[in-house]
């Protein structure tokens, strides 16, 4: 499988959310995704991650976007993490990793999807001081 790069169209997915329904990318057709893989729930750099995108959503709403976060983590622990932080987007549970395999992840990976279904820019071994603003910049 290669490696996706920007201008690839983005591989859809079904996965179970954290609102309890099954959430596709597809859902998401006319809008800016950014998709992020992060490795654990409630870990200190997921954390910090999920709290920065929670503090930009205002920002990323204004410019069409909403945000997806992916980790192998099941439904109970996205819940728990959405509420002990207040997150105001969905977490979805790749539990059997399939998303991770479609996006070839390996580590922190974010994914920038344009209106169109189309890859617009890739982050890997994502570093997660500035990257909500990197994301945002690039929209």
């Amino acid at each position: 499988m290669k490696t996706l790069e920007t201008g690839d169209p983005a591989p859809n997915f079904a996965l179970p959310a954290s609102n309890g329904e099954t959430v596709t990318l597809s859902d998401f057709q006319g809008k800016w995704v950014v998709l992020y893989f992060y490795p654990k729930d409630d870990t200190p750099g997921c954390t910090k991650e999920a709290c920065n995108f929670r503090d930009g959503t205002a920002q990323l709403k204004k410019k069409g976007a909403v945000v997806l976060g992916v980790s192998k983590d099941d439904l109970n622990s996205h819940q728990k993490f959405v509420q002990k932080y207040s997150l105001p987007f969905l977490l979805l549970s790749d539990t059997k990793g399939e998303a991770t395999q479609k996006y070839d992840v390996s580590n922190r990976s974010t994914f920038l999807i344009d209106p169109k279904g189309k890859i617009a820019k890739v982050w890997r071994s994502v570093k997660v001081d500035g990257h909500d603003t990197e994301v945002l910049e690039s929209i």
